[in-house]
């Protein structure tokens, strides 16, 4: 009863004085590293994320009617103004998508909001962006005759009616119209809200690092949705959790839909913000990083799974010019490090968070994926000295 109670007065104050759910450092999660103000990818300064969540219906699922457990995330670089951003993006496995790409590479500036979605909304999700812009004037009177929206997906069809297309224009306007500075809601949230990550109930999770460059301090922020890898592989500070939690709250599959997907298979899309003066070259060696960040929570590159990784950096806020030559700043190579490690401890740690913050759902057909027992979590990490 002890350790019940323990928990719920972790989980109360962390609501009542952070206004969210309780985070993995609040159960005493040791992470290396330290973080910005909010713990999220908002600490790197103009950026802004918002959710819209659509949960409805229970039981037998019908298709086109539900039950519906889905949404979208929008992350604006810079707020919402057209004020494109140095970036670069990579992929680990590439059983996904992140529409926009080629055009991120090709000119090493991103000029959208990324939107992240689930895999059979990209579409929908992608044309409400572009009348979004018509409707705002995105680009500030120009006559644009080309835009590339950046939209990413991963799979919630074993708790959502994903063939009935639930996602509408509607809810791509409200993840845009949320999004703010600050705090960032994590778990059963926006394009997180249907998904699971080894073995428990995922979503979206973040985290932040602040790091020092000879005499200037950088910030690195990091936004994932989470929906990956098999419980067995499952590690969280070192402990191999999900093989001592093997046979505890495994997921019900009542009538799971028609599919080859196999254990470890889903997705994982990684959003990663710096107010360091990186270039798209560089950019692309921290998203060539986040791997490292998921492997040690227990990701394998699933032949089945979309790993798809963005990096963006906020400095330089006038290299983007089309008629002018522009001179940008950059850390050299050799000063880069203290951001890999960074980028590296925030992708970790973002991915438990978003576990953490999960709840358990039911979905389509009875189907249940349980949340990430905390008081179990602790015993476990006390069980390997990781925590007193």
């Amino acid at each position: 009863m002890k350790k019940v109670i323990s928990i719920s007065v972790i989980m109360f104050l962390s609501t009542l004085m952070y206004g969210q759910k309780p985070r993995a450092r609040d159960l005493g999660v040791p992470f290396e590293g330290t973080t910005g103000q909010f713990n999220a990818i908002t600490d790197v300064q103009g950026v802004e994320v918002g959710h819209s969540t659509i949960i409805s219906g229970s039981g037998k699922n019908i298709v086109g009617k539900g039950p519906v457990r889905t949404g979208v995330t929008a992350i604006f670089p810079r707020g919402k103004k057209f004020s494109p951003v140095y970036a670069n993006w990579y992929s680990l496995n590439g059983n996904g998508e992140m529409t926009g790409t080629t055009w991120v590479t090709e000119s090493g500036f991103l000029e959208t909001p990324i939107m992240i979605t689930n895999t059979n909304s990209v579409g929908v999700v992608r044309d409400a962006v572009l009348k979004w812009y018509v409707d705002t004037d995105w680009y500030q009177g120009e006559d644009w005759w080309y835009t590339y929206p950046v939209v990413a997906e991963t799979y919630d069809g074993f708790l959502n009616d994903i063939y009935g297309f639930h996602v509408k224009e509607k809810n791509a306007l409200e993840a845009i119209n949320n999004a703010s500075s600050g705090k960032v809601e994590e778990g059963n949230v926006g394009g997180g809200t249907g998904m699971r990550c080894l073995g428990f109930k995922g979503g979206i999770g973040t985290s932040s690092r602040v790091v020092n460059v000879e005499e200037s301090t950088y910030t690195v922020g990091v936004v994932v949705q989470a929906n990956f890898g098999a419980k067995r592989n499952l590690t969280i500070a070192g402990v191999p959790v999900g093989r001592e939690l093997k046979d505890t709250l495994n997921p019900v599959y009542n009538a799971p839909p028609q599919s080859r997907m196999q254990e470890g298979d889903g997705s994982i899309i990684v959003i990663v913000a710096t107010d360091a003066p990186l270039l798209p070259h560089q950019l692309k060696r921290i998203a060539q990083r986040v791997p490292l960040g998921i492997g040690i929570v227990g990701g394998r590159g699933s032949n089945g799974s979309g790993d798809i990784f963005l990096a963006f950096s906020t400095a330089n806020e006038n290299a983007f010019n089309r008629d002018k030559t522009t001179t940008v700043e950059t850390i050299p190579n050799d000063l880069i490090m203290p951001l890999f490690e960074a980028t590296v401890q925030s992708v970790e740690e973002a991915i438990i968070n978003a576990m953490v913050a999960a709840e358990t759902m039911e979905g389509i057909n009875g189907n249940k994926v349980y949340a990430l027992p905390h008081d179990l979590l602790i015993d476990v990490l006390k069980k390997y000295n990781r925590i007193e």
